[in-house]
């Protein structure tokens, strides 16, 4: 399974988001897996991916321990990913985000052909999982989804903070941090590309879509956006 299955918003909404993962199964394909995983991560930068990352080091996105008040308007937005290939050290997950189909499709297609031997997932809309896979020659052998939120769903956050926020399926991105992005996108006091680029280095394992953040972040600065129900 993955937990990008619990990323909020509607089917249109996934139209820049489109998540590869590579899995290997401890125990019965993980002999040589590490070899494999920065494979696979070689071969997803040669598509271009918009983040990328290993559950157990982190994404293209890294924190920073040399920080200063300052450091807000002059962080570099720079993305590493020979680090997150680097990296990766022991068996693990990989993942890697894409905001286009063709982009996607064409990395699924040379995966097929290098016949790594791990599981690979794609996690989108369904109808789109379809597509990639249709595209690239593949039949989906499984299908796993999200029957969405339940209980006292009037206690949850608003649509666009709920959009940001599960895009990190760990949780490691707090409703009041979104908002406070939110905030400050409108007021003109950070970039959607700043704001992105700042969730994303809490996304540790590297599923976060930058690249849908700054149009979220950007469709909240609309005169129909809110914050509050």
């Amino acid at each position: 399974m993955t937990n990008t299955l619990h990323r909020y918003g509607s089917g249109e909404s996934f139209s820049d988001d489109y998540i590869v993962f590579a899995i290997p199964a401890r125990g019965f394909n993980d002999n040589g897996a590490v070899e494999k995983l920065r494979q696979f991560l070689e071969i997803a930068r040669k598509y271009k991916p918009v983040n990328m990352g290993d559950a157990s080091h982190g994404s293209i996105f890294r924190p920073s321990k040399e920080l200063n008040p300052t450091v807000h308007w002059r962080r570099d937005l720079s993305r590493d990913f020979d680090s997150v290939v680097s990296s990766v050290s022991c068996t693990t997950t990989v993942a890697a985000v894409f905001d286009n189909q063709d982009q996607a499709v064409a990395f699924i297609q040379e995966l097929k052909e290098a016949d790594l031997g791990l599981s690979i997932n794609i996690s989108t809309a369904l109808d789109k999982a379809q597509q990639c896979a249709r595209r690239a020659g593949v039949e989906r052998h499984s299908v796993e989804y999200s029957l969405g939120f339940f209980g006292q769903t009037d206690r949850m956050a608003d649509r666009h903070t709920l959009e940001l926020s599960t895009m990190c399926g760990h949780g490691m991105l707090s409703f009041d941090f979104v908002r406070k992005l939110v905030e400050w996108v409108k007021q003109g006091r950070r970039t959607p590309e700043q704001a992105s680029a700042t969730l994303a280095r809490f996304c540790s394992c590297g599923v976060f879509n930058p690249t849908r953040a700054c149009r979220l972040f950007q469709e909240s600065k609309g005169p129909s956006s809110s914050l509050m129900k």
